[in-house]
């Protein structure tokens, strides 16, 4: 069995999965690259996950997942950016490790208002400040830095950043190769801007990765979980997956998906359906030249 070649399977969309069951059902699923997450990683040691991720053959398509930084100036904020610099670290070592193709992309969740605040604009400027004082790092170890914009609704506690527009004015600054996007199709789907904000991304060569999965309603009580396989909700994948094509972006495609029910399936069953809502609503969309390829 074999999955089509752009296709990455996140980690998260196998969350009870150890790092040796995420290599092994990515493999067994036919799939060529895998987004890890620190969690795991960290479980057996960096050096160790490095050499079982290069034994697997796979590459690795993003590492997850590195940010929360709005609070104040204090303790809290200094073992945050310490937590992102070895972050970074991670993420250089890892993509060394992977099959020819892997990228150090570090996914970037800026974080929500801090507890006591309602200080939305402070909030921001210091995901800004993070940023300044990180990239220099990231530039050093090669890594991208890809802040991910997060559907409004998780502004509160998980990202004061809600628009693509937000993500690339906050990237503005610094190279492309040092601090670019994450393009969720779940959190940038519903955005009236999404379209020119791609365009726009693809001009200044900020797209660090792209990340599909469904919208569906109702949302479950815990909205973090109201994620679905693709072509199972109500996203439109043409418009965004050409948009994205339309950039020259050739790089794997993640499908990271929250769900439980998912996650109690079988690694398998979840890999293999991932694949399947893959080729059906996003490969029928993908640039003729990079259809089959990277």
């Amino acid at each position: 069995m074999s999955a089509h070649p752009r296709l990455s399977i996140n980690q998260a969309t196998i969350k009870y999965a150890t790092l040796d069951e995420a290599l092994e059902a990515t493999v067994a699923g036919g799939v060529e690259a895998i987004g890890l997450w620190r969690e795991p990683v960290q479980a057996v040691g960096l050096d160790e996950a490095a050499r079982r991720l290069a034994d697997s053959g796979l590459r690795l398509s993003t590492y997850c997942r590195g940010g929360f930084f709005t609070m104040p100036e204090g303790p809290a904020r200094r073992a945050s950016i310490d937590d992102n610099r070895r972050g970074i670290e991670e993420t250089a070592t890892l993509a060394g490790a992977g099959a020819p193709g892997s990228t150090s992309v570090f996914v970037l969740v800026a974080g929500g208002i801090p507890e006591g605040s309602t200080d939305l604009i402070g909030a921001r400027a210091r995901v800004a400040d993070a940023l300044a004082e990180l990239a220099p790092e990231a530039q050093a170890a090669g890594v991208t830095l890809a802040i991910e914009p997060l559907h409004p609704m998780y502004a509160s506690d998980r990202a004061v950043v809600s628009t693509l527009k937000q993500a690339l004015d906050l990237a503005a600054p610094f190279d492309p190769s040092v601090v670019g996007v994450t393009v969720d199709t779940f959190h940038v789907w519903w955005d009236p801007e999404v379209l020119p904000q791609l365009a726009r991304a693809g001009n200044e060569g900020r797209i660090a990765t792209y990340q599909v999965c469904d919208w569906k309603a109702p949302l479950p009580a815990d909205v973090l979980l109201g994620r679905h396989y693709p072509g199972d909700g109500v996203i439109d994948f043409a418009s965004l997956t050409e948009a994205v094509e339309a950039t020259g972006y050739t790089g794997d495609i993640e499908v990271e998906i929250f769900n439980k029910e998912i996650w109690d399936t079988s690694f398998g069953e979840a890999i293999a359906r991932t694949a399947a809502g893959f080729d059906a609503a996003v490969v029928p969309h993908l640039a003729a030249s990079v259809r089959a390829a990277r």
